[in-house]
């Protein structure tokens, strides 16, 4: 037996590969599906199973392409209705995979059809949970997202979640290893730990979800703090129960390579989003009028997803020469398929035919804490509320960036500020959408709060005063 975690940073998500006496298992895979395909070629074995953990919200599952491909059926757990044709598993069903089984535990709460599976090794012995979004490391699934499926409110689903949590995953060995859907960064969870990989002893002991003393208090303590979840995951719910346009097709759509004039004309004609991936640092000093930054190498796809939140937009893409593949794959994990094209040559290309180009005023931290005056200069945080209140500048106020369409009507057009998050990804993107909606009012400091502190000439805080949040 063989079990290898799949793990993909920018989208904090894991999948899993079981292998056992030339047959596979794959679960939650992701939107492309070539890796799997190639591994199991490689490794000489028949991928049996595609099992679903729930309707996942946050990426758009690989499982149609992977069972077109291979004719692996797919697994759902109990009360999943999805528009294809699928295995429903009941509670309890168990699944052979060469000589270990899968046995599909109903665990509802996050979702209704929320279903971890547990692996038993060769000896029957059990030896680890595949949890999806029910149990992380340090949390559990937020039980918000399904309330209106479902019919419920976040707070019978946290019932249900705790119900699940005692009754099926507690009572396991304390050696069982916990392989979670998602770890720190995403947006299903608002505690998770850095790693990937746990014992469930250990989940036992330091996960403040299993250690709170009774049913109301789990409630409770899963229940508050909740943001908002990101504007694009009932679109991805969607599309991983009804179903979605073959990768293969998005991906070929969407390398198709535009001239400088072929670009203008599809702009104009579609009203398409131009999206700009480069890094900050190269955005800054040009770009096509109107277009937003959100760089690649960085958390692309969940700010895409939190930015645009229309999946079905029309999407027109400047990268740099050899990442147009990487950004066409990372935007359909999340479900942007409607990518019209890039433009050929990148912005360069742009450049060349003397196109009128668009620049953002950035300056230095050095130069920032020079001619900063706290109390005088308007400055705005665009960092996520926990990390203003854990140090900010002096007087800054602070907008989220993820919640920038209800701030932006704040904005006051004829009065300077500066513009900062923690490193310069998240002011750029801000600083583009702005622009974009025709502010041209303030200055995006390079290298956000980080280098800003390092210079040690401006005072921070962390009193958070309400007057300076929205």
């Amino acid at each position: 037996m063989n079990v290898e975690q799949i793990y993909t940073g920018c989208l904090a998500q894991g999948a899993y590969y079981i292998v056992s006496n030339g047959e596979a298992a794959i679960i939650d895979p992701l939107r492309e599906i070539e890796p799997y395909l190639q591994r199991a070629q490689k490794d000489g074995v028949k991928i049996k199973y595609i099992f679903e953990t729930h309707f996942h919200a946050d990426f758009v599952s690989g499982h149609l392409d992977l069972s077109k491909k291979t004719g692996a059926p797919i697994v759902y757990g109990k009360t999943a209705n999805p528009e294809f044709e699928a295995i429903i598993a009941e509670d309890g069903q168990v699944f052979q995979i060469g000589a270990v089984t899968l046995t599909a535990l109903h665990t509802p709460g996050h979702t209704m059809e929320s279903t971890t599976y547990l692996l038993k090794d060769e000896n029957g012995k059990d030896y680890a949970i595949f949890s999806g979004d029910t149990l992380f490391l340090g949390d559990v699934g937020r039980p918000d997202l399904a309330q209106k499926a479902a019919s419920m409110t976040q707070e019978d689903l946290a019932g249900l979640l705790y119900d699940s949590l005692m009754t099926k995953i507690m009572p396991l060995a304390d050696e069982v290893i916990v392989y979670p859907a998602h770890g720190a960064g995403s947006a299903c969870g608002k505690n998770m730990m850095k790693e990937t990989v746990d014992t469930l002893g250990n989940q036992k002991k330091m996960n403040y979800a299993l250690n709170q003393p009774n049913k109301e208090a789990f409630i409770k303590a899963v229940t508050d703090g909740l943001l908002p979840p990101p504007a694009y995951f009932p679109a991805n719910v969607a599309m991983n129960k009804k179903g979605y346009n073959s990768f293969e097709n998005v991906l070929n759509q969407g390398l198709r390579g535009l001239s400088v004039e072929e670009f203008e004309t599809v702009a104009e004609s579609t009203e398409a989003l131009i999206l700009d991936t480069r890094a900050s640092g190269e955005f800054y000093q040009g770009f096509v009028p109107q277009s937003v930054n959100i760089g690649l190498k960085g958390d692309f796809a969940p700010w895409v997803g939190a930015m645009i939140g229309d999946v079905k937009q029309p999407i027109l893409l400047i990268t740099d020469e050899g990442s147009e593949e990487e950004a066409v794959t990372r935007l359909s994990r999340v479900g942007f398929d409607n990518i019209l094209g890039h433009l050929k040559g990148g912005f360069a290309a742009w450049r060349a035919a003397a196109k009128e180009v668009d620049i953002v005023e950035r300056i230095t931290a050095e130069k920032f804490a020079a001619e900063v005056k706290v109390g005088e200069h308007k400055i705005i945080d665009v960092r996520k509320e926990s990390e203003y209140a854990a140090q900010h500048i002096e007087e800054a106020y602070n907008y989220p960036l993820a919640y920038i369409n209800d701030w932006v009507r704040h904005i006051n057009p004829k009065e300077h500020f500066y513009l900062h998050c923690a490193g310069g990804y998240r002011s750029m993107i801000a600083a583009s959408i702005l622009q974009a909606r025709g502010y041209r009012n303030f200055t995006e400091v390079e290298g956000g709060f980080n280098a800003i502190a390092k210079t040690e000439k401006v005072p921070t805080s962390n009193f958070v005063c309400q007057s300076k949040t929205l």
